[in-house]
């Protein structure tokens, strides 16, 4: 449990929590083989090794004509040199070529011996059975050398990478078809309060919908987690422990919302210390300040605020690194860029702000942050007119149009 001071306990940073995230998870599951067309978005859990190079052999990059490069004369601009074949890529040219010709090739097709540049078809002029060729070339443009992308025997994927297009296509270019990959994570969520009711279901004037479930399942399926939602809870302090202990005997990760604060009727912190143990409780943060992180027996527990942007932001914060982490993932950095205010805010310093903003395009071609009018927890509608969150350090106490701001887009956050 963190320290206390006479007031309850003491906010935690950001910083250190991510930070206790990173050193006291780990990955909680499995390995499995799946085909490469499934592998998207899962945790890599083998090294793969490139057993040929890529490229394996020296190709262009270009379609046009192969040839060596030699002295040029002077004052010439194009080089005459006779054609002496052609190599489409997928096969190979027989003969070598000599000082003086050249070979129509196509990209990809394997350089020819004796050749060491390409001079591009747009550039060249053919004139019968010769073609000819610009003297500006320097020796070895227009060829990929072998082994220029990857080398024989180089490890070219690590475990612990979350494979995204770009990895899936590496695998399948060192001939891959499979992948051992983390076996998905499997996640219970469930809400609590007796205000809430199902969409889609009657509802009196004092109740609302429950949209916390909906968004934080929407989160984890985009991590690639398998959810299991439990629905939502009485506000009884017997119901919340029994469905905790049930769920800590066959999931990997606990999520909840609501019933974290300091009310009387907000159970899930006591059931929690009853069945185990809460390692976190408050961060210094807005919005978000209630948060659990603990465990029931064993199993890992994350418990967010109710009002629906601070459950957003908090797991976007601390529950997608948790997340990661137990998936077996070795990157769990939150991704940002630098953006320029276009708003003015003030605050007091020791607590870290997330503003919810859109992106435009500034005068100058540079994207600007328009802060959301509210800064309301419970406005949803400021999460979906937001294109990401302008992080305001604790110590800051303003921001003023034209300051840099560090900018968390979504589009990162959610994947």
């Amino acid at each position: 449990m963190d320290d206390c001071s006479a007031h309850g306990p003491i906010p935690l940073s950001l910083d250190e929590a991510v930070s206790r995230v990173a050193q006291g998870y780990g990955a909680v599951t499995g390995t499995e083989e799946v085909p490469l067309r499934q592998a998207l978005g899962r945790v890599l859990a083998e090294e793969v090794v490139a057993p040929v190079n890529v490229p394996p052999a020296d190709v262009s990059a270009m379609d046009g004509w192969a040839f060596a490069a030699g002295r040029d004369v002077e004052g010439e601009t194009f080089r005459r040199l006779g054609v002496v074949g052609r190599v489409p890529a997928g096969s190979a040219f027989a003969g070598v070529v000599a000082v003086g010709e050249a070979v129509r090739i196509f990209t990809g097709a394997p350089v020819p011996a004796g050749a060491d540049t390409v001079a591009m078809q747009e550039d060249c002029r053919t004139d019968g059975d010769a073609v000819l060729v610009p003297t500006s070339l320097k020796r070895g443009a227009n060829v990929r050398l072998a082994g220029e992308d990857m080398t024989a025997g180089a490890v070219v994927l690590h475990p612990g990478q979350r494979l995204r297009a770009q990895e899936v296509g590496l695998a399948a270019a060192v001939g891959r078809s499979g992948l051992t990959v983390r076996k998905r994570l499997t996640v219970v969520l469930f809400s609590t309060g007796d205000e809430l009711r199902e969409p889609g279901t009657p509802k009196p004037d004092h109740a609302i919908y429950d949209a916390n479930r909906y968004t934080l399942a929407a989160q984890l399926d985009a991590l690639g987690v398998e959810v299991r939602d439990l629905g939502i809870l009485p506000d009884r302090p017997d119901a919340t422990r029994a469905a905790l202990a049930e769920a800590a005997g066959t999931a990997d990760l606990i999520v909840t919302s609501g019933g974290v604060s300091v009310g009387e009727e907000d159970h899930v912190k006591a059931a929690v210390n009853a069945l185990g143990s809460i390692d976190l409780w408050t961060l210094a943060i807005k919005p978000g300040k209630p948060l659990a992180l603990g465990r029931v027996g064993d199993t890992p527990f994350l418990g967010l605020p109710g009002n629906p942007v601070s459950a957003m932001v908090t797991f976007l914060l601390v529950g997608r690194p948790l997340v990661l982490r137990l998936s077996g993932a070795s990157g769990i950095a939150t991704p940002r860029s630098l953006v320029v205010a276009d708003f003015t805010f003030t605050k007091k310093p020791g607590r870290r702000e997330f503003l919810r903003a859109r992106l435009e395009r500034g005068p100058d071609g540079r994207p600007v942050a328009v802060k959301f009018p509210s800064n309301s927890s419970g406005v949803l509608t400021s999460m979906v007119e937001a294109d990401g969150l302008v992080d305001m350090p604790a110590e800051a106490t303003a921001v003023r149009p034209g300051d840099l701001v560090d900018f968390l887009p979504f589009t990162g956050l959610f994947a």
